[in-house]
């Protein structure tokens, strides 16, 4: 059943305590400078706690910061965002200044295609490709290990029904670590849309190998695609979808998702909307990012609200005593002028299913 709704918004501001260490460089306006406005409303479910440009146009001993597009927690705390040029980097967990970039690369020296981040338990990494497409296991030290089975119907045209940079732009491990999931970021040719396909992989014993599991069908906001996934921690994702419209700017809508009546619809050669027997994912949406205080923010280009910017990682920063999460978002600059690496920090109540 699909359970999208549109959350009714209002401006009242609300102040919320966590008991994770906040998020060091997320206090301070488009200047650098701090300001301690408290922290205000995006939608009933989602609270904007603040940003930083700081990142933006920054260099690590000569490799530009940007082109961040996915987000996730090492094993050591720290965080790690990937960057579509080919590196992950390793930011401090306190103040979010890059540590270290790592080069990533098939063994034949080709740039990988990287969009999103997850990491194992004894800390290797995997990585999709979104040119392949793929997911690609390195070690911490960055070598490349191998490559998960991706079904054939996921492959670009003319091995599959894909579309050329439209394939895996989001990855999450669940809970336990057991089940890989990875999403698509536009329809599948033959499908609705407003269909994206989820694939998942199960673990292999204790191993760091996995074998294609059940794939579930998702429904965007019209226009949107899905730029990002990661974990709540309790069985469910929030799913992150973005587009860009010229001379308008942005939308980015934060959407919980929860896969847990959802079908398999591997053999599934085309999901149109309502389809009878498909039971796509059910999902809620949290908030309009656009909704949220601008916080300050300025643009380098039209936007409806200037805090927004082509934001395309997610992750899990946190919870609260009370149950809440707090997010780490980031936006991809592509290298652009006319655009910004913005990180964002905002606090998640997940209602429940």
């Amino acid at each position: 059943m699909y359970l999208r709704h549109a959350v009714p918004l209002f401006t009242a501001a609300v102040s919320l305590t966590l008991a994770s260490v906040p998020v060091g460089g997320l206090n301070a306006n488009a200047s650098g400078r701090e300001h301690h406005a408290p922290a205000h409303a995006c939608s009933p479910y989602v609270d904007i706690d603040g940003f930083s440009d700081e990142l933006d146009k920054t260099t690590l001993n000569g490799i530009p910061v940007a082109e961040l597009s996915g987000l996730t927690h090492d094993t050591n705390g720290r965080v790690l965002a990937v960057a579509d040029n080919s590196y992950l980097f390793t930011l401090d967990q306190h103040d979010n200044k890059p540590l270290d970039a790592q080069p990533l690369a098939y063994p034949d020296g080709a740039d990988v295609d990287s969009e999103a981040v997850a990491v194992n338990p004894d800390g290797t990494r995997l990585i999709s490709d979104e040119t392949t497409p793929g997911v690609l296991t390195f070690t911490r030290s960055g070598r490349f290990v191998g490559r998960l089975p991706v079904p054939d119907a996921l492959k670009v045209a003319p091995a599959g029904r894909a579309t050329h940079n439209l394939t895996f732009e989001g990855l999450t491990l669940l809970a336990g670590n057991r089940t890989l999931i990875a999403s698509m970021e536009g329809a599948l040719a033959g499908d609705a849309p407003d269909i994206r396909r989820f694939q998942t992989w199960q673990r292999i014993g204790n191993s760091n190998r996995f074998r294609p599991g059940p794939q579930f069908a998702f429904r965007t906001d019209p226009g949107l695609d899905i730029s990002d996934i990661t974990s709540t921690g309790d069985g469910r994702l929030l799913v992150l979808e973005r587009t860009y419209t010229a001379g308008v700017g942005n939308t980015v809508h934060l959407v919980l998702a929860d896969l847990t009546h959802a079908g398999d619809v591997t053999s599934t050669a085309a999901v149109e909307d309502d389809q009878p027997g498909v039971r796509p994912v059910a999902s809620r949406l949290l908030a309009d990012i656009g909704a949220c205080p601008s916080h300050g923010a300025t643009t380098k280009q039209a936007q409806p609200n200037p805090l927004l910017d082509n934001i395309e990682g997610v992750t899990v920063n946190g919870r609260g005593k009370d149950g809440k999460l707090n997010l780490l978002m980031v936006s991809d600059d592509n290298q652009r002028p006319s655009q910004i690496t913005r990180l964002y920090s905002l606090t998640a109540w997940l209602p429940h299913s």
